[in-house]
């Protein structure tokens, strides 16, 4: 086990605390289709500096889009995609950069009300009177991919803008899938140029992999048949306590 703790930086009791949000989190991407960056950047930046959890999470939140994209492929809405790929992707930087820049209890006070904040309002259930078009398409995106650059949570903004715009749920789902992947992989290397991705990260996330592909499992079988708004709302609960943790954590230490 000595060689885990030198490959990871963690102790045993902190890796098992991560190893088992991720799982948590995971759980709730299996079910719900979003959850899994903002879950586990808010529990694990507890134990953890944010410029070393984002772009590890960035690669989980990969991993976890891959595996359930042939599912979801043929629900796709390309207008929507290309104008939150086209937003979001010369804003990833700037993230990028402002988590390379402020201080670790700054950083966590800051994703920590982007969560709240995000959750607050997805829980509100914010509806458009109409239809948006490609630019509000390219808006969401800047906002989703300064998120994802700074904090690994620029699904929350996309999630809350698709359920604003009463998109039909099989496209949603779809649409964040892809859409994260791509953000993922984007947001990963960015995070990479910073220099904030180390050869610990990469080992932590060969370590998360078998919590993640559990937990994807058991949210995308066990659940199938529960209702959606219960776990919905329960997502949410848990977002604004992490959140609220992660504050209370960055102001007082």
């Amino acid at each position: 086990m000595a060689w885990i703790g030198a490959a990871t930086g963690l102790d045993l009791l902190s890796l098992m605390f991560c190893m088992t949000a991720v799982l948590v989190a995971a759980v709730i991407r299996g079910f719900s289709g979003f959850g899994l960056s903002a879950l586990v950047v808010s529990s694990i930046s507890l134990v953890l500096p944010p410029a070393e959890i984002v772009p590890m999470t960035l690669l989980l939140e990969t991993v976890a889009s891959l595996r359930m994209l042939p599912a979801v492929r043929h629900d796709l809405d390309w207008k929507i995609m290309g104008g939150l790929v086209a937003g979001a992707v010369p804003a990833v930087p700037a993230g990028a950069w402002l988590l390379a820049s402020l201080p670790d209890s700054a950083m966590r006070g800051v994703i920590s009300l982007l969560v709240l904040g995000a959750s607050l309002m997805v829980w509100r259930g914010l509806v458009f009177r109409r239809a948006p078009g490609l630019a509000a398409h390219g808006a969401t995106g800047a906002v989703s991919g300064g998120m994802f650059g700074a904090a690994a949570i620029g699904g929350l903004p996309v999630v809350l803008y698709l359920l604003a715009g009463s998109v039909p749920a099989a496209t949603t789902r779809a649409v964040l899938t892809l859409y994260l992947m791509l953000m993922g992989l984007y947001g990963a290397a960015v995070t990479g140029a910073f220099g904030l991705l180390s050869v610990e990260s990469l080992w932590r996330v060969i370590l998360f992999l078998p919590p993640l592909f559990l937990g994807v499992a058991i949210g995308g079988r066990k659940f199938a048949g529960a209702d959606p708004d219960s776990y919905r709302r329960f997502t949410l609960v848990l977002l604004v306590l992490l959140a609220t943790a992660g504050l209370v954590r960055a102001v007082f230490g």
